[in-house]
């Protein structure tokens, strides 16, 4: 695996995390009410998106199982 994939799949498994720390105690009408948590909920699935598009074919490669495309 390539340095800058390594460095990108933490940031990934980083911003993963804290939505789910920022979701974990709220209920799905929160996001009726809550304007700030559905913008860190949007802004942590960008900071997934945006490094799993920049992974390497060599890196996606190796992990086939990750629906990529669909991350992206």
């Amino acid at each position: 695996m390539q340095k800058d994939d390594a460095i990108r799949h933490q940031h990934m498994l980083d911003a993963s995390m804290e939505a789910i720390r920022f979701a974990e105690s709220e209920t799905r009408s929160s996001l009726d009410t809550d304007k700030k948590l559905v913008l860190s909920l949007v802004k942590c699935i960008e900071l997934v998106g945006e490094p799993s598009a920049k992974v390497s074919e060599e890196s996606r490669e190796k992990m086939k199982d990750i629906p990529w495309p669909t991350i992206i």
